[in-house]
């Protein structure tokens, strides 16, 4: 085993030193990254994986936490500028029941638990003080759990509970909120904060709470409206721009499928009421078919003579009095009178209606059409269908207008010219990476085919060279001995002439190092012999 070793390695040794002095550096070096290589995937599969066990930790927490890992013997590392602390991962779990048995981290930024160590002696005021830093607190905590918030500070005005509700001064709150960067948080997100904060504390109108960002910008303010939570921004532009696009975005699609993508433009502008308006009403209707609830008649006839009737008499005047002097007219008369009275039974019905703000005051839409794509087209016709598909409506005070023009395609053209020699560049560069990576990869399997040929050649000559002196070697003791050789001399010839490549190779070699000088010599007599 150690005789193949050492053949091996003398065969390694010998091969290396065919080698050009390129090939040498190129061997060395390949030689040196593999180690390299090696070693760096044994470092990286050797090191663990690390896990956060405590963030935004105060940094009397920090330190207190890594003087026990310190004393455990637990590696970590600390990064977000020392405030989140990262362990193995497989420890994670196991260390922080570890520091939860011992009391840490021990520091709390707020919330219920600054009300466990109150006592009777405490004092009102002690008491309406930290119940509202432990309602911050825990304020603060809920609205850190939304997603794209790193840090919520809230402060909260709770003023002294009068006797009289009319002398009661409003709650107040101000949220101060910092995002991750990169972030910026939507009106629905900050609506959410705002009734998140105002459903928290007894008494606070969601108009109460102030809303602001790190950089000073204002989300919400008081007086702004929430649009009575009807499910859009609580901003009124933001639902009248939503609003517009939609009726923009719909028509825009019908265009394009009638003219083609790019040959027509669509503009919306909408005028929408953000009244709150409450109607109240109370209608009195009678049934035509329904039985009174109480009816009276009466009827008075008289037929005789004419007022007066008799000589001397008189007339009946406005006020039912005799006029004594009037003269009889001596005629007869006829009086007859009739009244009714029904009661009938009245229908109330009252009616109460809330108007929701939002609702669409008018609503304009202008359509304009290239002259080339529009041809063939009637304009009214268009008008007619986009009355007809988004509800058009006149009598509001809605407008329509649809129109052809030439429009100019200059940019466009440009535009596209510019985007195909883009992508005609970045195909050429492309190609021009592939043919280049080609011609590295052929580079390199040809000088790897040169230098395995010119092994091969190397390898071949060696081996005629070996054999050569070997004869060389056979010949000179040949000569040297008696013409008669004795018979062990026979024997040991015959099993040299037996041997394998492999054993010619190995008694040439320490043939060398028994007659460096013999070897030598007779290798200078075959460089310089003609072939």
């Amino acid at each position: 085993m150690r005789d193949r070793m050492m053949g091996a390695l003398g065969r390694a040794r010998e091969t290396f030193s065919d080698f050009t002095v390129g090939q040498k550096a190129v061997a060395v070096i390949g030689t040196a990254a593999l180690l390299i290589g090696a070693v760096m995937v044994f470092r990286w599969v050797s090191t663990p994986s690390y896990a956060p066990l405590y963030s935004d930790l105060s940094g009397s927490d920090a330190s207190a936490v890594v003087d026990e890992l310190d004393a455990e013997g637990v590696s970590y590392k600390l990064t977000n500028g020392g405030s989140t602390i990262m362990v193995p991962k497989s420890d994670v779990y196991s260390t922080r029941i570890a520091l939860n048995g011992k009391g840490l981290p021990s520091s709390d930024a707020g919330g219920y638990s600054l009300l466990d160590n109150q006592s009777l002696s405490t004092s009102d005021f002690q008491e309406q003080t930290d119940f509202k830093r432990a309602m911050e607190g825990e304020l603060d905590k809920t609205i850190e759990a939304m997603d794209g918030i790193d840090t919520a500070v809230v402060h909260l005005a709770l003023p002294e509970k009068q006797v009289f509700a009319e002398q009661q001064d409003p709650a107040t709150a101000s949220v101060l909120v910092a995002t991750t960067p990169g972030v910026t948080l939507s009106s629905e997100q900050v609506q959410a904060i705002v009734h998140l904060v105002a459903s928290s504390i007894d008494g606070l109108d969601p108009n109460q709470v102030t809303v602001t960002d790190s950089a000073g910008n204002v989300l919400a303010m008081p007086g702004q409206d929430d649009v009575a939570g009807g499910g859009l921004t609580g901003n009124r532009y933001d639902q009248v721009e939503q609003f517009e696009n939609d009726m923009q975005g719909e028509v825009q699609q019908m265009m394009d499928t009638v003219f083609g993508p790019g040959n027509s433009k669509v503009t919306a502008t909408a005028d929408l009421d953000f009244d709150h308006a409450t109607i109240e009403s109370r209608t009195y209707t009678v049934p035509k078919d329904l039985t009174a609830l109480s009816e009276s008649k009466s009827s008075e006839t008289y037929t005789g003579p004419g007022a007066g009737g008799t000589a001397g008499g008189g007339v009946v005047g406005p006020d039912g009095q005799m006029d004594p002097s009037a003269v009889p007219s001596g005629s007869d008369s006829a009086y007859e009178n009739k009244s009714s009275t029904r009661d009938n039974a009245v229908d109330q019905t009252v009616e109460h209606r809330e108007t929701a703000p939002g609702s669409v005051k008018s609503l304009h839409i202008g359509v304009v059409v290239d002259t080339a794509a529009a041809a063939g087209h009637d304009m009214d016709e268009v008008s007619d269908l986009i009355r007809d598909s988004i509800g058009i409506d006149r009598k509001r005070g809605d407008t329509i207008e649809a129109t052809q023009m030439a429009f100019d395609h200059s940019a466009a053209e440009e535009a596209q010219a510019e985007l195909e020699a883009a992508q005609k560049a970045k195909a050429d560069a492309a190609k021009k990476t592939m043919y280049r990576n080609i011609a590295i990869g052929g580079g390199i399997a040809l000088l790897v085919l040169l230098a395995w040929a010119q092994a091969r050649r190397r390898a071949k000559a060696r081996e005629q060279a070996t054999s050569y002196v070997v004869e060389q070697l056979r010949a000179d003791a040949a000569a040297r001995a008696p013409i008669e050789p004795p018979a062990p001399a026979v024997a040991a010839l015959e099993a040299v002439e037996e041997t394998e490549e492999d054993r010619v190779r190995d008694e040439l070699i320490a043939l060398v190092e028994r007659q460096p000088e013999d070897v030598a010599a007779l290798l200078r007599g075959w460089l310089v012999e003609p072939r």
